[in-house]
Order: structure tokens, then sequence, then C-alpha cells
């Protein structure tokens, strides 16, 4: 099976869960997911979208990529949706707005890893954060068969009271999503190394007088955050006394490639 994959990451959890799947075929093509506003023809016998669970939704990012992505009939699709343990009606969502384009969604997976909303809090413990991506690590590798094999299966879903409760809280946040950077700051550890704007894969951080300013239009991945060397970069009135957090294992330079490739 001719496999292309697509992966839309923040903070580098969906990248890494990608390559831990990938470790169990022989042959794919992985590449960052780009923001599609004209339709892109894709030609394989099966296509992967690896992405975090933004407000207990989809990222406006995969919304658009779903809608302008061309394949041919009885194409398979396979979907992980990478949370802090509350994927909510997500896998669902994706479901049905891939069935308005024709398409079906054969396998939908729930991946829980550490957290990247910092206004909540941290990702929890290094044992935390450790035992997530063990866990995570054995749910790829169950996972990976059924892929491989072609086969169909319900998705993954929350429990009714949050499929209901957090897929309203979504209705009501999307449309204000590109807007919401307005809580972003930063104080006074910024260097006006211009990380920020390189790394935002929505290319909505503009350096001006050696400061970020946001372009409102976000996507809530939280990237500029998490990966300012310094941690000068606030968002709202908690996150000062929060620690960061990106995956250990995906670097810097990961997050420019795929900057790099949605803004060409």
């Amino acid at each position: 099976m001719k496999m292309q994959w697509y992966v839309y990451t923040g903070t580098g959890n969906s990248l890494w869960i990608a390559r831990q799947l990938a470790l169990e075929f022989k042959e794919v093509s992985l590449r960052f997911m780009p923001y599609l506003t004209r339709d892109l023809k894709v030609e394989v016998d099966g296509v992967g979208v690896i992405f975090p669970v933004h407000i207990w939704g989809l990222p406006v990012r995969v919304i658009q990529f779903i809608n302008h992505l061309q394949v041919n009939p009885g194409t398979h699709f396979f979907a992980l949706a990478v949370n802090a343990g509350q994927p909510a009606a997500t896998l669902l969502q994706l479901q049905k707005l891939m069935a308005t384009c024709q398409r079906s969604l054969a396998l939908g997976y729930s991946i829980v890893m550490p957290s990247n909303y910092t206004p909540w809090g941290g990702p929890g413990s290094m044992d935390a954060q450790q035992r997530l991506s063990r866990q995570a690590q054995e749910k790829v590798k169950a996972i990976a068969g059924p892929i491989l094999r072609g086969e169909r299966k319900k998705v993954d879903r929350g429990l009714l009271w949050q499929n209901i409760l957090f897929s309203w809280i979504y209705k009501l946040s999307y449309r204000h999503v590109c807007k919401m950077d307005k809580n972003f700051w930063v104080d006074e550890k910024c260097n006006h190394c211009g990380i920020c704007s390189r790394v935002c894969p929505a290319n909505n951080i503009e350096m001006i007088n050696e400061k970020p300013a946001w372009l409102h239009r976000c996507e809530q991945c939280f990237a500029c955050l998490q990966w300012c060397p310094r941690e000068a970069i606030q968002y709202g009135k908690k996150t000062v006394k929060y620690p960061r957090y990106h995956h250990p294992e995906v670097s810097l330079e990961d997050m420019l490639d795929q900057a790099k490739a949605n803004q060409g």
C-alpha cells in the first residue's frame, strides 16, 4: 500500500507520534500538513493525518486540508488525534467532515501525550510525561497492524457528556481562534532572537521594533510560547509561573522545517 502521511504539530508531540508509527512500516512518506487554500491532488492508496486536538476539536488547518485534498475513490484514510486526555468528539467531527467530501475515515485513534496548553498548567512531572510517552508508544504499535491491513473500525471518542459539552465549547470558540493571539505578550526576558516568528507554522508573528507582534491569524498551536528559548512569551496572566514543554526528541530544526514547508 502506497501511503502519504501528513502531520501538524506545535510542540512536537504529533511529529514524534508520526515518527514512532513510521517505525512500524517498511515504507511511508511523511510530510508536514500545509494550510490549503486550493485543491491538492494526491494519488496514493492510503492517507494519514496526525494532528493535535485544539479546544476539543479539529484545528482550522486540518479542516482546510480535508476540504481541499483531492484523492482517488477508495483511498484509505486514518487519523491520529493527539490530546492531553480528552479527545471528546474530535474524530467524530473529522468523520462527518470527510463524509461531506464524499470520503470515509476508516480508522481514528486518540493518542494521549503531555499537555502543551500552558495557561492551564504544565505538562506534568517528568515521570508523568515519560509514562504517557510509553503508553503512546504501546498504542502506536497496536494500531500499526489495522492501518497496514486497511481495516475499518469505529473511531475513538470521549464520554458522551464530554462530546456534548466540549463540542459546544468548540463551536462557540472556533470562529474566534484566529484572534485569540491577543492574549500573547512578551516580557523583559526577550532578547529579540526572532525564533517565535520563524517557528510559527501560520506565519502569524512579525518582529516589529525587535519585539514579536501577532497578526490575528493564530491557530493556537502554542509553538511560539513553547519554543522561545528564554521563556519570554506569555499567554494571559498565569503562564509566567508554569513550565514550558516541547517533545524532547523533536528539535527546533524540525519545527523550522514545518514553518518553511507551510510558508513555501
